[in-house]
């Protein structure tokens, strides 16, 4: 890949990527953001996105595609939270994974139904991520699950 930004030797970039990941993540724990936090939360994850695209493979695209996601579900940005878990799914889709990576695209996608307002598109990507988790490891599974049981869906 091909851009203007500097050349960074891939073991650099790699910490960069990741490093940004984890930087989202510490924004996104934080019970007191400020819209400044916001916007570097914004800007954090698509930086680490693109570093990603540049050293990383499919499954990092896609993990990045997930977290871009979720900033913007977190924000209450629907449309852009949707964009990028349908981005991620279809990176799962063009890439064959059948591990962790469907199960978080489909609770992706599920946050995205949910600030949409879409409860009933929400309640079908929830239980497709809940399918997908039950033959992950403990591990994974419990992440995922976690991750459900934070979605504003109102009990069936």
């Amino acid at each position: 890949m091909t851009g203007s930004t500097a050349a960074l030797d891939p073991k650099t970039e790699r910490a960069v990527a990741a490093a940004l990941f984890n930087e989202v993540w510490d924004y996104l724990e934080r019970t007191d953001r400020t819209l400044m936090d916001d916007d570097m939360m914004i800007h954090a994850a698509h930086a680490s996105c693109l570093h990603w695209r540049k050293v990383g493979g499919p499954e990092q695209w896609a993990i990045g595609e997930w977290q871009c996601s979720r900033v913007y579900a977190e924000l209450g940005h629907g449309a852009e939270a949707m964009w990028h878990a349908r981005r991620c799914l279809h990176l799962c889709e063009e890439h064959g994974f059948e591990n962790f990576i469907p199960a978080s695209a489909h609770e992706a996608l599920a946050r995205a139904w949910c600030v949409l307002g879409d409860i009933p598109q929400a309640r079908m990507a929830r239980d497709r991520a809940y399918a997908l988790a039950v033959d992950l490891e403990d591990d994974d599974r419990g992440v995922i699950e976690s991750d459900l049981a934070t979605l504003p869906i109102p009990r069936d």
